[in-house]
């Protein structure tokens, strides 16, 4: 299911890197190969908005309209709908990075409105996304922007009510039901008294942003009918998302080192992973399922990452994954560092104590 490459890294790419111990230069010419697809284009950013927001939002007024004909047909139409709003995420989500149009200001902007169409902080969750991407892989710093991972000897040391709750945050049931509420409608909204001033103020801004929004809405629609249209789309398209998300770090064989062994290219080589899904499936992902590339460059937009994997030699050499792969991982549980792999409970549980 995986190559096993050799290929350290250098510092990470567009992003603050938290303090570690260095790591040996990585296999020299990737960041020169990578260049020509960090350049964004305007008219594929363009065109990237006018298939992503432009159908969502046409889609969502015709979710509405179809409450007044059939609430099947609305809930057929939910799941075009929720594909395109994982594309506007994916917008988001290029924007926090910079990466999707030339101008750093247009970024901002573009990325300020697509983030509250998707019930996000801009600010808060570019800081949090920045820490995942330079601490991916990382056993000793886990724990801001990735799925909660837990290795065998940690679980076994946990008392009972800790081991319950994370098996309980594990459980493909509840990551892919009560999952998006929790990442898109709570977690969000949510700041600590130790976060910097700036994302304090995105966490409150956006809350209010969006309450006189859904007011608004509701207003127009009345509140039944706005929780009717909103709920089946920000569940699909959640569920999707966090399924996006945890396959694209947690397989078998994904890269897992201690800071003093953990290297930044290797990470996003090796555990980083390449979900091959079927075409129309990665249109509406953005092209995400193309991780390796984007965590080896975060400036890559994601218009560019299909071309970026194509032609570049040590981005061909990555772990593949298939739609059923992604499936299957779900089934993971635990980092075993004895097998240098992640196991399933079954498979932890006969791991020697």
């Amino acid at each position: 299911m995986s190559a096993t490459l050799q290929h350290p890294a250098p510092a990470v790419d567009g992003h603050e890197a938290p303090a570690a111990a260095a790591a040996p230069r990585p296999k020299r010419g990737w960041r020169a190969d990578l260049a020509p697809y960090t350049v964004p284009s305007t008219p594929r950013a363009v065109a990237g908005l006018l298939t992503s927001v432009v159908p969502y939002l046409a889609l969502s007024t015709a979710m509405a309209l179809l409450l007044d004909v059939s609430y099947w047909l609305t809930l057929l139409v939910a799941v075009p709908t929720a594909g395109f709003a994982v594309r506007t995420y994916i917008v988001f989500h290029d924007c926090a990075h910079g990466s999707f149009l030339p101008s750093k200001r247009a970024n901002h902007v573009v990325g300020v409105v697509t983030a509250l169409i998707v019930f996000t902080p801009f600010a808060a969750w570019r800081h949090h996304h920045a820490v995942h991407h330079a601490t991916a892989g990382d056993l000793d710093r886990r724990g801001e922007g990735d799925v909660a991972t837990l290795t065998v000897d940690e679980y076994r040391a946990l008392p009972w009510h800790r081991r319950l709750l994370y098996r309980f945050g594990r459980s493909p049931a509840v990551m892919l039901t009560l999952g998006p509420v929790w990442e898109l409608l709570i977690q969000t909204r949510i700041w600590k008294r130790t976060d910097r001033t700036r994302i304090k103020r995105s966490v409150i801004g956006t809350n209010v942003a969006l309450a006189v929004i859904v007011a608004v809405l509701c207003w127009i629609m009345g509140p039944v009918q706005f929780l009717l249209v909103q709920v089946p789309i920000t569940w699909l398209a959640g569920a999707a998302g966090i399924w996006l998300f945890y396959v694209q770090h947690q397989y078998e064989d994904a890269y897992w080192e201690n800071s003093g062994t953990w290297d930044y290219a290797e990470a996003a080589l090796q555990g980083s992973s390449f979900l091959k899904l079927p075409r129309v499936l990665q249109f509406f992902s953005g092209n995400i399922g193309l991780h390796h590339v984007h965590h080896l460059s975060a400036k890559v937009p994601n218009y560019r990452l299909q071309a970026a994997h194509d032609n570049t030699t040590i981005l061909r050499e990555v772990p593949v994954l298939t739609a059923w792969d992604g499936v299957k991982a779900l089934r993971l549980k635990l980092w075993d560092p004895r097998q240098g792999r992640l196991v399933t409970w079954r498979q932890a549980a006969a791991v020697p104590r």
